[in-house]
């Protein structure tokens, strides 16, 4: 079942509103962040990344199933255990904010900036370098869809010095260096094209 897409941009302006009048640090990724710097697509739900430490955890999981309703139904121990709140906008959108606490992580939000989107409004989103990094580490199909179409239309703008320092580490970490390969190879190939 798809949601439209200007639900999914609502869901996204409410909810960063929200965790901006908490002044607590986030950006957008996945789906919301690709409107931007990809192409726009159809998409499921909002996806973030919340900073919030290790051992803080629990705060922000009551607070935020105070004001949005859980997917889920014993939300404190699940966010902890999966490092994830999965929640409803009140227009029925899913809401995924992953509780980020990684130095990369850290990086990704202070590098975030704000996309003005005509009649919805401001929203906060990773860089495109960073979407790309976070999409590489996914490898689904999808993805690979997604980091050619980002490459081939941010083109020269990317950083991708910055998308090699970030991902080296964090493939070491997932044990699957392949995937710069991967990444290396979809590079040469728009090279090839342009």
């Amino acid at each position: 079942m798809s949601v439209p897409l200007n639900n999914i941009l609502i869901a996204a302006v409410e909810t960063g509103q929200y965790l901006e009048k908490s002044g607590w640090p986030y950006c957008f990724i996945g789906g919301v962040a690709y409107q931007r710097w990809g192409e726009p697509r159809q998409t499921m739900d909002v996806d973030g990344v919340l900073l919030t430490g290790f051992g803080n955890e629990e705060f922000f999981v009551k607070t935020l199933t105070n004001d949005y309703q859980s997917r889920v139904e014993d939300p404190i121990p699940f966010a902890v255990q999966n490092r994830i709140v999965l929640l409803k906008s009140p227009n029925g959108v899913g809401i995924d904010l992953s509780l980020g606490g990684l130095p990369f992580e850290e990086r990704m939000v202070e590098r975030s900036s704000v996309w003005y989107i005509p009649e919805h409004g401001d929203v906060r989103t990773c860089s495109a370098e960073d979407l790309v990094v976070l999409k590489t580490i996914a490898a689904r199909p999808q993805d690979w869809i997604d980091v050619e179409n980002t490459i081939i239309r941010q083109g020269t703008k990317l950083d991708r010095n910055l998308i090699q320092e970030e991902l080296l580490p964090l493939l070491e970490l997932k044990e699957e260096p392949k995937l710069m390969e991967h990444l290396n190879s979809i590079f040469a190939k728009i090279n090839s094209e342009n």
